[in-house]
């Protein structure tokens, strides 16, 4: 499947199909049921019924897409755009002026005044900051102790999101905030997602009280580093002060409304996205002790022995950095994403209206077994050259394609495998009584509350 092969409909076009219909929708409800109660399993079971399957949620038809060249195409497609169900709940935290949510010129402005901070050539800078805050980690954790590994986690990706691109030194208080509240809103926003009972969200009830207590105080949040920010008169190298000097396209500043967009941007879906990600590192740290003492023999095989890992390391810490990558294979944060119909279209031979809100799991596609021998083992050596050449191609895009593709991948691969040095190069890890592993699904996927003991090596 190339982009070539998605096309407007036109004279010459040629005579499409109607998707099928999923099974197991209910009156009014439709397929939201079956994805609120259990969403990866109806999700990875889709490509079952076709390439491309009709749902229902609520009164609307949405379109899943189920094949690795489909999301591919769909992706890279100018037929589609960032829009739908997921994004319209989450424009509550990520308003409709940030990067994340933009279209058209407004995104591609917003994406060359951020790109500079996450340039290749910019990621070293960043280097001992990240040093720092993985060995802090480490070393505040004592052997034989409980940790408390989702508020650890958060801890961890809200300081070096904030030290590195807002210059912010006081962000322990807030990183408990955003941890506590991110997990309401999100889980809130996916409820809102498949089930949309419109109305019924605004009522005083004790569940959207708390996620309204939780959105108000991402915001607040945020408008309190931009107000420290201002009121310190600095101007820093950072993307904050790209942000604050940022033009429009008419040479004028951009809105205050924007800022804050950009900053809730950077430091939210960020950090949830990265910590998940440690979380689940975790888990494989305490699931998988053969593939954690690999991780540290390659750390004294690089280092010698004689010192911490560092930053400048991490290009030669390949099985840690597969092990990285086997893991957002089974866990990607992000497991849901949807697009919108900016035309009448086709994929992959179906007929796709205007408007229509399109669908497709990054955790169903990464999990498929038409793509992976093995599919759902543990094996990071299959990211080895010789065997990731027989993955075929869009099967495993954790930070997506095209012009959506996250600005801040060699950050976080960076980050992620240096912290994952630097706790299993120190400990080996087990679960302790009360640990809860399930997946907790929401907008992203995380542990239910993960408690590890680590135990010097």
């Amino acid at each position: 499947m190339t982009v070539e092969s998605v096309r407007p409909l036109g004279a010459e076009a040629p005579e499409l199909r109607e998707p099928p219909l999923a099974g197991g929708g209910i009156p009014l409800l439709g397929h939201g049921w079956k994805l609120a109660r259990d969403p990866l399993t109806f999700m990875s079971r889709l490509r079952e019924h076709g390439d491309v399957v009709r749902l229902r949620l609520g009164p609307k038809t949405v379109y899943a897409v189920t094949t690795p060249d489909l999301t591919g195409a769909l992706a890279l497609s100018p037929d589609f755009k960032i829009d739908g169900p997921l994004w319209e709940s989450l424009e509550g935290l990520l308003g409709k002026e940030g990067v994340a949510t933009a279209n058209g010129p407004r995104h591609r402005r917003q994406r060359r005044t951020i790109q500079p901070a996450f340039r290749l050539d910019a990621i070293p800078a960043y280097g001992p900051i990240m040093e720092e805050e993985a060995h802090a980690l480490a070393e505040r954790w004592q052997p034989g102790q409980t940790v408390e590994c989702t508020s650890e986690s958060f801890r961890v990706a809200v300081r070096i999101a904030a030290r590195c691109l807002l210059r912010g030194d006081y962000m322990d208080e807030r990183a408990e905030r955003l941890c506590a509240a991110l997990a309401v809103v999100f889980r809130g926003m996916y409820r809102r997602m498949v089930v949309p009972l419109g109305p019924l969200y605004r009522l005083p009830l004790p569940a959207n009280r708390e996620f309204n207590r939780a959105l108000a105080d991402l915001h607040l949040l945020v408008d309190e580093i931009v107000a420290e920010r201002r009121a310190s008169g600095q101007r820093p190298d950072d993307l904050l002060t790209a942000l604050l000097e940022a033009k429009d396209e008419n040479g004028d500043p951009i809105g205050e409304q924007e800022i804050h967009d950009q900053v809730v941007a950077i430091l939210t879906p960020g950090s949830e996205t990265v910590a998940s990600t440690i979380m689940w590192l975790l888990h494989v740290l305490a699931e998988h002790p053969e593939h954690a003492d690999r991780v540290c023999a390659e750390v004294e095989s690089v280092t010698g022995g004689g010192r911490p890992v560092a930053f400048e390391d991490v290009r030669k810490l390949t099985h840690t950095n597969n092990v990285v990558v086997e893991a957002m294979r089974l866990r990607p944060a992000v497991w849901i994403l949807t697009r919108r119909a900016v035309t009448d279209t086709e994929l992959g031979g179906y007929r796709i209206p205007a408007g229509a809100d399109i669908v497709y799991s990054p955790y169903a596609i990464q999990r498929d077994a038409r793509s992976y021998a093995q599919n759902l083992e543990f094996d990071p050596d299959r990211w080895l050259p010789e065997r990731a050449k027989d993955v075929p191609k869009y099967a495993m895009s954790p930070f997506s394609v095209g012009n959506r593709k996250c600005p801040s991948d060699h950050f976080s691969m960076a980050q992620l495998t240096l912290i994952t040095a630097a706790l299993a190069g120190r400990y080996r890890f087990e679960q302790v009584e009360g640990s809860d592993d399930a997946t907790r699904i929401g907008i992203t996927l995380r542990p239910g509350r993960l408690l590890l003991r680590p135990v010097a090596r």
